[in-house]
């Protein structure tokens, strides 16, 4: 009771944490214009016009949008991103994708039938602990670029 010095399980909890496995969605036919940070996965179906800065994976659904800049840890592109993307970990481009901008990612995963117009840079960092960054030449079908620097 009185001097009594331990603490409760109440007083340990911190006093927010995201929400395991939580999703956040903006749906199709809504337009946000201007700067987006989360801290969850974000999923988007509808149009998104300025900077994300996301602490998890991003999902541009199929009739999904994004014009500007992304920064996020993973990402997979059903529909249409135009602009700047920095993807730390997996970047999935799936068949229905368009991409257009500039890329730098750990991993690049692209299906066949995207359209893929990029100049993409695979900073593998210290992942293997060999190569710093790797060079990349695609056959020249004229759809996409993909360079990077050297060791």
């Amino acid at each position: 009771m009185f001097g009594n010095t331990k603490t409760t399980e109440d007083t340990k909890k911190p006093a927010s944490t995201p929400t395991a496995g939580a999703i956040n969605a903006l749906v199709k036919g809504t337009v946000i214009e201007g700067n987006v940070r989360c801290e969850s996965d974000l999923r988007v179906d509808g149009t998104i016009k300025g900077k994300l800065v996301c602490q998890a994976k991003v999902i541009i659904g199929p009739t999904g949008s994004i014009e500007g800049e992304i920064r996020c840890q993973n990402a997979v592109i059903e529909g249409k991103f135009s602009g700047i993307l920095h993807v730390s970990e997996l970047l999935n481009v799936r068949e229905t994708a368009e991409v257009d901008g500039e890329i730098t990612t750990n991993k690049l995963l692209v299906q066949s039938g995207a359209k893929f117009n990029v100049s993409c840079k695979m900073d593998l960092g210290a992942s293997n602990g060999a190569v710093k960054n790797a060079d990349l030449k695609p056959a020249n079908n004229g759809t996409s670029t993909v360079a990077g620097g050297k060791a």
